[in-house]
């Protein structure tokens, strides 16, 4: 829902605290927790309150997959907290951030998990460590990313865009292709909504994008040929290549300033990175991942 205040400095110290366990103990889901069953669900709200009276709802979709794991771990053992100080620090005050995980339906035994709209740092935390990371996927063309897709548009409530107009941001990492087709019998099983036939990818992305801007976000160079081609005729301009998985948290952070005009432009955005201590190495392929979305910007102004 988003109420409860919100603490960088107990954030980081909870990251720190576990960034030398064993994944194990950080993730201890051995099935997907009842609390993220999406079957069920009618929809997960992000609502203003007396403390966060400008909600700006996020969704962070992550692909719990065997080749894509290891980004729900890298936002708990050590970035999710600049990800929150980012957005602060760049004028955006109240945001509430949804984690969900991603997976294949044709495969897994918890393809989808959704967790809730939250604004404190350890409700957050909570619902990031609460997936299971089933570390799953197979052989088959791609990942059913177009279900997250799909729960994302018609199943969340936020005040941003119902009181505002304001559109929330969707984020989804991933390094496959998806399907053609949200499956009808994908939605009915794992959601529990009656769908009289299966939704093409178009009508999905075209919903999800009239309350979210989506992005799609690639770990790093070496797997943008595996489906950037795919995703960009879905996406164009809102398929995001990044140098590095450890990057996702910083590049989200900017997407959302610099769409936002919260941050003028990607020099401001890679100064304060600077500032934060990052080395120029990373930052400069922070930079290189952010250009074409904020020239895309740059014409729309």
């Amino acid at each position: 829902m988003g109420y409860g205040s919100y603490s960088y400095e107990a954030h980081e110290a909870m990251t720190k605290a576990r960034k030398d366990l064993p994944q194990q103990e950080v993730f201890q889901q051995r099935a997907c927790h009842p609390k993220m069953d999406p079957h069920g669900v009618k929809f997960r709200e992000s609502r203003d309150s007396a403390a966060h009276p400008n909600s700006l709802s996020v969704v962070m979709a992550l692909d719990v997959t065997g080749s894509m794991g290891n980004i729900p771990e890298i936002l708990a053992r050590q970035t999710l907290p600049s990800f929150m100080k980012d957005l602060m620090e760049a004028g955006i005050p109240d945001p509430q951030v949804m984690f969900m995980a991603v997976g294949d339906a044709y495969m897994d035994r918890a393809p989808l998990q959704a967790g809730q709209f939250e604004s404190s740092e350890q409700q957050m935390d909570q619902w990031l460590t609460w997936m299971f990371l089933e570390r799953g996927g197979g052989n088959n063309p791609g990942e059913t990313y177009e279900l997250g897709m799909y729960f994302a548009a018609e199943h969340t409530s936020m005040d941003c865009f119902e009181k505002r107009g304001k559109k929330g941001y969707f984020f989804m990492t991933g390094d496959e292709p998806a399907f053609p087709h949200v499956k009808k019998e994908h939605i009915e099983k794992l959601i529990g909504t009656q769908q009289p036939r299966d939704v093409p990818m178009e009508d999905v992305v075209s919903r999800l994008d009239r309350t979210f801007h989506p992005f799609f976000l690639i770990p790093d160079q070496r797997r943008r040929g595996r489906c950037e081609a795919f995703w960009r005729g879905y996406m164009g301009d809102r398929v995001i290549c990044m140098d590095d998985a450890a990057d996702t948290c910083d590049v989200a952070a900017a997407l959302v300033a610099l769409t936002e005009r919260a941050v003028p432009n990607v020099a401001a955005v890679a100064q304060r990175l600077l500032a934060a201590g990052k080395s120029k190495e990373r930052v400069d392929g922070i930079v290189r991942a952010l250009e074409p979305w904020a020239k895309v910007l740059q014409r729309a102004a």
